[in-house]
């Protein structure tokens, strides 16, 4: 037995020392990926964790009676997010009455951060405008007869707000809107190109041009396109979506006056292709030129709201896969007089958020 313990021990030390303290390539631990990578890195030999979307979406919610100060809500998300900024927000939006957002910019100007807005000129007259220039934040308006209706917020340069939504007590309360949030670095920057064809350039309407910097990128391996009216041809690249369809495309729309995107979806009924849509009641009431009974009597099944506020969106979904929001009506003046801005995500996820919402709306329209 003792003539044993020297080979045992010379067994031990062998064992130790095979050991290593550099891990297996199986033990290393993946890096999560950033929120909004707009160049995904290759894939590495070991899965990483999915990263978490790039995209939020966000609905007014006009029959929750506790609706204001919802901190899940797009109000009190917006003021946070304005909150946070550390370097810029520039807002282009028809108009803006909420003073929740206007305190929000007050203390983002009082620390620091630049803060410019761009907004249509007939909302210049407003009290929290008013307030916001006295606090020398700069403020100019289009000045031209068409509307600039664009609906987005850029901050520090990392995300973009965009939807429906105009920044109003009516339209925040009241009516049926939406925002989504983008976390890229690159759909800031065409919304930023954007922001300053206007603000600094003095372009608006006929007078921009297509200078968007990445009109079709990718983010976290999702299909994002961006494109504003009228110059860079929306209503091209929304047929071109339609005509792609294969299965359904559903709709939510204020106004519906475009003969071609009408046309358009009553090709892909006869393909096949299951066309569901609601107008805003108000709007067919009195837009002239509206789609609503051609659609109808192509055997579509589109639908008027019932809701007591506006149904203000204006959304495609293709297939449950892609969505497209924005200012963008689908309308001639949106097309070519307004200043508007259409992002299209092809994200089922976010689109499954989308459909949630058609479908509350579309079950009770008639």
């Amino acid at each position: 037995m003792k003539r044993s313990l020297p080979f045992l021990l010379l067994l031990f030390l062998l064992s130790g020392c095979l050991q290593t303290s550099v891990p297996l390539p199986s033990q290393t631990a993946p890096s999560s990926p950033a929120i909004g990578r707009d160049e995904p890195a290759k894939s590495p030999v070991i899965p990483a964790v999915e990263s978490p979307s790039p995209f939020t979406a966000y609905f007014t919610r006009p029959d929750n009676p506790n609706a204001a100060g919802d901190p899940e809500g797009v109000e009190e998300a917006l003021i946070h997010a304005i909150d946070s900024a550390q370097d810029s927000v520039n807002i282009a939006m028809l108009n803006l009455n909420l003073y929740g957002i206007r305190d929000a910019l007050i203390r983002a100007h009082q620390r620091g951060v630049q803060v410019r807005l761009v907004m249509d000129s007939a909302a210049l007259d407003g009290n929290v405008l008013h307030t916001l220039q006295e606090e020398g934040i700069p403020i100019i308006g289009d000045r031209r007869e068409s509307l600039m209706h664009n609906k987005f917020l850029v901050i520090d340069g990392s995300e973009v707000w965009t939807g429906s939504l105009n920044l109003t007590l009516t339209g925040t309360y009241n009516d049926h809107n939406n925002m989504v949030r983008i976390r890229s670095s690159r759909v800031a920057e065409d919304y930023t190109v954007e922001f300053n064809e206007m603000f600094v350039e003095d372009l608006f309407g006929s007078d921009t041009r297509a200078a968007t910097p990445y009109p079709q990128l990718t983010i976290d391996g999702r299909r994002v396109e961006v494109y504003f009216s009228p110059d860079d041809g929306v209503l091209q690249h929304l047929l071109r979506l339609v005509q792609s369809a294969r299965s359904s495309i559903q709709f939510l729309a204020f106004s519906f006056t475009s003969n071609e995107l009408a046309d358009a979806l009553i090709e892909q009924s006869r393909s096949g292709v299951e066309i569901q849509g609601v107008f805003d009641s108000e709007q067919v009431n009195s837009n002239q030129g509206g789609e609503y009974e051609n659609l109808r009597r192509a055997g579509l099944d589109i639908r008027r709201d019932t809701l007591p506020g506006q149904m203000h969106h204006k959304i495609i979904l293709v297939d449950n896969q892609v969505v497209v929001t924005g200012s963008y009506n689908f309308s001639n003046s949106a097309e070519k007089r307004n200043d508007e801005n259409i992002v299209i995500l092809y994200d089922p996820a976010t689109a499954a958020s989308f459909q949630d919402e058609f479908k509350t709306i579309f079950n009770q329209a008639r």
